[in-house]
């Protein structure tokens, strides 16, 4: 069974829905991520993850890929 971790992500650059869609897509691509939910207004995105599989820093770069600022963990 897996312990699953939730953290906040600080995401910079989104100014829109498709934005939030573009965000979630790339972190529920990621092996391990198992629920994402992006907060336009406050510029977050809630992750629920196995830390044995997924990493802060993987989630990271898949933000800044994707054409985001990944701003750390809030």
């Amino acid at each position: 069974m897996f312990k699953h971790k939730k953290i906040n992500l600080k995401i910079g650059e989104m100014s829109c829905q498709h934005c939030v869609q573009k965000v979630t897509d790339a972190l529920t691509e990621l092996e391990g991520v198992r629920q994402v939910k992006v907060n336009l207004k406050r510029g977050t995105a809630t992750v629920k993850y196995d830390p044995e599989s997924a990493q802060i820093q993987e989630m990271g770069e898949a933000v800044n890929q994707a054409g985001f600022q990944f701003g750390g963990q809030v």
